[in-house]
């Protein structure tokens, strides 16, 4: 896998900076967000739970990715500024699991109706 990093801007506005990558893996399958990470935190020498991946494109047919990845100031600015579902993707957040429709709050139970309490049949005619 071989990592290049196409362009940088500085955002200060949101303590951070953006780098556009390109990876290359001719003989290897797409990389994986962690191993991107990796590799990045290496180059920019930032501390990796405070690099995100924004995205990766890789299209079919040619074994080059593009991606865009976020390096913070702090590890502050990751918790204000990330959007939950790319911190799990990023592995910096478990995924938030729900609960099963009978755990949530309890609801008044109706009580069971009586057998008398059924509408009556009609007679038949014969």
């Amino acid at each position: 896998m071989e990592l290049r990093i196409v362009e940088e801007r500085k955002n200060p506005l949101l303590h951070r900076v953006e780098y556009t990558f390109e990876v290359a893996h001719p003989t290897a399958a797409s990389p994986k967000r962690s191993d991107v990470r990796q590799e990045l935190a290496k180059i920019v020498k930032v501390p990796k739970d405070r690099l995100v991946v924004e995205r990766m494109n890789a299209q079919y047919g040619i074994a080059r990715t593009v991606g865009l990845a976020i390096a913070y100031d702090s590890k502050e600015a990751v918790d204000v500024t990330v959007r939950e579902h790319i911190l799990v993707r990023n592995g910096l957040r478990e995924k938030a699991v729900a609960k099963p429709p009978g755990e949530e709050a309890t609801a008044p139970a109706t009580p069971p109706k009586a057998e008398a309490e059924k509408p009556a049949e009609p007679a038949k005619r014969e």
